[in-house]
């Protein structure tokens, strides 16, 4: 696994920067239905104590096989690299799960979300990738804003499961670096390895639970282990060997902020207004640095025609 920064020909143009940016749009949408499967009434009936470990593993395990027999075999090679990013993104599946289970679903997930800071200090750390000064706006805002949904969530005894909730979003942001560092490899290779890594995890403690599921439910899950998992982390490997780490890691901050209103629009449930308050936070400050990114390019463009211009002076 390569560590060292991008080379000059590496940097992408505008137009893939476009395309790569879209892409994780995309990928946030499709992860963000995850809220829409799991409330869904076939899924919903079954035991909270078996809902955890039964999805958790199969879910990863459909994503995992579903890519595997789309890779080819030429593009199926040992690196070392590979280490860390299964082991990230297992540890980012487990401790998630676990964190739902002791906390609130929201206070769960939006602490995963704290990977955005991560990524950022590990991509600068580990990549020695230049961190842009407008990516340090939304940083703060998306920092501000789950800080406030958190807060908004909090009750007593919740302590461990906000904790591995931050632990998860410490993985997420390992699991964004090692994409990254591996970027030459096969992302389908990479996202099946990494779901089957997941599911092997988890499975012994799936593997303890007694409950039979239904043809309902086993569809439900397959559907949701290729279509809300597999692809969108397919998606966002394919974009991660364009836009930074830090990058990368702030737009799918959509996810959290999309599901709850998937599940309103379905379900009838009700959206907190913490969740609408602190999602207006990242998001505004999410296009504050798009927005500040396009003006400043026009204004270097601009530069050079205004030095080919110089004024006339004064006789």
């Amino acid at each position: 696994m390569s560590l060292l920064p991008p080379s000059d020909e590496d940097a992408p143009s505008s137009a893939a920067l476009l395309r790569a940016r879209l892409t994780l749009v995309l990928a946030s949408v499709l992860w963000s239905i995850g809220g829409l499967l799991l409330k869904a009434p076939p899924l919903a009936a079954i035991p909270v104590e078996a809902r955890g470990p039964l999805l958790a593993c199969l879910r990863t395990l459909f994503a995992g096989l579903f890519f595997i027999l789309l890779v080819r075999r030429d593009r199926m090679r040992w690196n070392p690299g590979l280490i860390p990013t299964v082991a990230t993104f297992a540890l980012m599946n487990v401790t998630y799960v676990l964190s739902v289970t002791l906390t609130s679903a929201a206070a769960a997930i939006f602490l995963q979300f704290t990977s955005t800071v991560w990524a950022a200090l590990m991509s600068v750390v580990i990549l020695k990738e230049r961190l842009d000064r407008t990516t340090l706006i939304p940083l703060a805002g998306t920092l501000l804003g789950i800080g406030w949904i958190v807060s908004s969530h909090h009750s007593p005894g919740q302590f461990w499961g906000n904790v591995l909730g931050l632990a998860s979003g410490v993985f997420y942001g390992g699991v964004v670096v090692s994409l990254r560092a591996m970027r030459r490899e096969d992302s389908a290779w990479l996202t099946s390895l990494n779901h089957l890594g997941a599911s092997l995890l988890v499975m012994p403690w799936a593997a303890t639970v007694d409950y039979q599921l239904s043809a309902t439910q086993w569809a439900l899950i397959s559907f949701s282990g290729v279509v809300q998992m597999a692809i969108p982390y397919l998606l966002f490997a394919r974009s991660v060997r364009v836009v930074k780490s830090s990058e990368a890691a702030l737009i799918p901050v959509l996810e959290p902020l999309l599901n709850p209103i998937w599940v309103w629009l379905a379900w009838g449930e009700e959206v907190d207004a913490s969740i609408l308050l602190g999602g207006a936070l990242i998001l505004g400050t999410l296009v504050a640095k798009y927005a500040l990114d396009a003006w400043l390019a026009k204004r270097q463009a601009r530069l050079p025609a205004e030095s080919s211009h110089p004024g006339t002076s004064e006789s």
